[in-house]
């Protein structure tokens, strides 16, 4: 952790925290390039434990070998909290999958320090992310009734948003304690968005930084049905889905905004998942246990 403490007296210190699952080269190459910007923590949630020699990852990279898929909220808490101790100011969280540029990583903390000298209560700022096998770059959300608000990304003034997906996005750690961790019951899918209406409910902002671009594949292969393309997940992640769907609408600090909109899209997904993703009787049947254990308060891995 030697880069991390020699860089912890600037009073504006960034930091990157990536979360590995089975990493390949390309993986490791992009932790290595990132490394090379600001202090960087890399949490392996692979069930192998490695080393940062096996592996082929920079010196300066901290480390950790969790042994187990902890998930990505325990992942993004345990990074978080290593570079908080250290002394960095925000963090930048990335997917190992995520290619964020030399721009981004310089100008999203800088973004966040100048809003966060006019507003305090900022938790979080993010760019704009970019799947060129859906729709090219992705327009920002905000929850309305019945179907979210797509807000598209221009201009270069920060854009009040109501959640941004956790790759790519820098918190701001002057407010993270009061806002609180990750939740690690959720394990993976609405992570970032329980944290985001957290913050919102605590009267914290999160901000969409529209000049900035995130290369990010979202989910597996499309799936198109009806023309539209659709994030493919194995089985398994529809599972978290809807479990965590339903167990966020049950909490009351959750806007009744977003929650009107998962319901009216939680049978079209249920219909998708059964009749147009392999094999069929697999995620159908994973997405009503999601639906049973979110009713009944299971939370954790599956």
């Amino acid at each position: 952790m030697s880069n991390l403490d020699q860089n912890s007296s600037r009073r504006e210190q960034a930091g990157v925290v990536i979360v590995f699952y089975r990493p390949d080269h390309d993986c490791v190459a992009r932790a290595n390039r990132l490394a090379q910007v600001w202090p960087c923590v890399v949490i392996d949630n692979t069930e192998s434990v490695s080393t940062p020699a096996a592996l082929g990852l920079d010196a300066q990279i901290d480390y950790v070998a969790n042994g187990a898929n902890l998930g990505i909220a325990t992942a993004l808490n345990q990074g978080i909290e290593r570079l908080h101790a250290a002394g960095c100011t925000s963090v930048l969280m990335f997917d190992q999958d995520s290619e964020p540029s030399e721009q981004l990583l310089r100008e999203l903390p800088e973004t966040l320090a100048a809003e966060r000298l006019r507003d305090r209560r900022v938790a979080l700022i993010g760019p704009a992310y970019e799947d060129t096998r859906l729709r090219g770059v992705a327009p920002f959300v905000r929850f309305g009734y019945l179907w979210l608000r797509r807000i598209p990304p221009e201009g270069v003034k920060p854009i009040d948003v109501d959640f941004l997906i956790t790759s790519g996005s820098c918190v701001n750690l002057d407010v993270w304690r009061e806002i609180g961790p990750m939740d690690d019951g959720l394990f993976i899918d609405f992570v970032d968005l329980e944290w985001c209406a957290r913050a919102r409910a605590k009267g914290y902002s999160v901000l969409g930084a529209p000049a900035l671009r995130l290369a990010h594949e979202l989910g597996g292969e499309p799936v198109k049905v009806f023309g539209r393309s659709y994030p493919g997940h194995s089985a398994v992640r529809h599972y978290y889905l809807f479990r965590n769907a339903i167990a966020l609408i049950r909490r009351a600090y959750v806007p009744w905004s977003w929650k009107s909109t998962e319901l009216v899209k939680m049978p079209v997904r249920l219909v998708i998942y059964a009749l147009f993703m392999q094999p069929r009787l697999l995620h159908l049947r994973l997405s009503l246990l999601g639906i049973w254990h979110g009713l009944t308060g299971r939370d954790g891995a599956l």
